[in-house]
């Protein structure tokens, strides 16, 4: 008899997003005409660039001709691509990243559940308290994870804790670990860390021989001077940590799908390059990105394609500014918004997120993501997101504000 993966019933529930949808859909089908606005998945709602589009347009032409047809990729992604990426994304900021060092696939979140392949199962695990549940998932369906608890934690990971009280930066750990997911600007709460902050990270994983996986997908929010676009800015990063960056939230490909990793030739661990590693495996189980999309996301980097892009997450930033600023003009406690498209928001009167989450559909008719569902650290607030309308964003906070008052 075929055995399944055990691992797969130890999960609880369902998944977050799922989850929030469902009840959605359910409210929705018992109140038909109802305009809910939703403020919770992350998906942007924002057009592809013009620029994006006719590379895509001229390469769907290329694609209906013999001559210029192109059949199966290579599966670390196209050069023109990745050349481009090493020019803008790091040489530009005086990071020595180089297109073979860079993986381009067809999302972080991928890439973000599937470099656990390269790992031992025994490596010990650390996640931030909250945080973006794949982290969490992928490693519990792998067995790192141990079994899950009524406290809402797993008995294998070690969970730092992202309080108010440190800008929901997480500490360094008192233990030694193995692994470490990194999110910064931070899915959920918006919290964006410092220099000196990354270059503790840094320090402790090389100490430790530890790796840091660095989720970057909103790094193109990120408009503070002197704040960290990658974590290569980091002294001695490229020896102890794995990048992920996405074009869904930068460049509007949610639903087109293109990303890359970033594996630096000089990160070994046991004597062995991990760029080699996940060039094995992507080369296994990949079959790369459609040469089409990676004709789109190339767009990105040409002088019309960037003025483009940074068009449109300046009109994000715009709408995160009028929900963090419209909240706590009345009162509400909220943070995150001002690098980020996030905005978490503390529910009062010591209500938890779920019940909020509840209230806010009922009454607001807003459908918002709740913290816990990010983790323990997580209850008692709720995430917000920067993706809709100019108009959802302002009546987002009117309505919030008046079934709260």
């Amino acid at each position: 008899m075929a055995r399944i993966n055990e691992n797969f019933l130890k999960l609880p529930g369902s998944y977050l997003f799922s989850e929030t949808a469902k009840r959605k859909n359910t409210f929705l089908s018992t109140h038909p005409g109802i305009d809910v606005i939703n403020m919770g998945i992350g998906d942007v709602t924002r057009p592809l660039a013009p620029s994006v589009v006719r590379a895509m347009h001229e390469a769907v032409d290329e694609m209906g001709n013999a001559a210029t047809f192109h059949g199966y990729g290579p599966e670390q992604g196209y050069e023109f691509l990745r050349e481009q990426i090493a020019a803008w994304d790091y040489r530009e900021r005086g990071v020595a990243i180089t297109a073979d060092e860079i993986f381009v696939s067809d999302g972080a979140k991928s890439d973000c559940g599937n470099i656990g392949d390269i790992f031992a199962v025994d490596n010990v695990v650390a996640v931030c308290d909250p945080v973006y549940p794949a982290y969490v998932d992928t490693n519990a369906m792998a067995g790192r994870a141990g079994d899950f608890g009524q406290d809402g934690r797993w008995n294998r990971l070690v969970y730092l804790p992202c309080m108010a009280e440190t800008g929901f930066v997480p500490a360094i750990p008192q233990t030694h670990v193995d692994l470490i997911y990194l999110c910064f600007p931070n899915n959920p709460t918006g919290a964006m860390a410092t220099r000196e902050q990354l270059r503790d990270w840094v320090d402790y994983a090389r100490e430790h021989e530890a790796v840091i996986l660095y989720d970057s997908a909103y790094e193109a929010f990120i408009r503070t001077p002197g704040l960290p676009h990658t974590i290569y800015e980091i002294e001695g990063a490229d020896e102890c940590a794995i990048e992920f960056r996405s074009f869904s939230k930068t460049a509007g490909f949610t639903g087109t799908r293109c990303a890359y990793t970033v594996v630096p030739s000089k990160l070994m661990r046991g004597g062995v390059s991990l760029r080699d590693l996940w060039n094995r495996r992507q080369s296994t189980k990949f079959n790369g990105v459609p040469y089409v999309v990676q004709r789109g996301a190339a767009a990105i980097y040409t002088e019309q394609g960037r003025q483009e892009v940074r068009e449109t997450i300046d009109f994000y930033l715009q709408n995160a500014a009028t929900i963090l600023h419209g909240l706590r003009s009345a009162g509400i406690q909220v943070s995150g918004g001002e690098n980020a498209p996030y905005i978490w928001m503390k529910a009062p009167d010591g209500m938890d997120s779920w019940a909020l989450f509840d209230k806010l559909l009922q009454e607001a008719h807003i459908v918002c993501t709740p913290g816990v569902g990010f983790g323990p650290c997580g209850e008692g607030y709720i995430r917000l997101t920067a993706f809709g309308t100019a108009e959802d964003a302002a009546e987002g906070v009117r309505r919030i504000t008046a079934v709260l008052e």
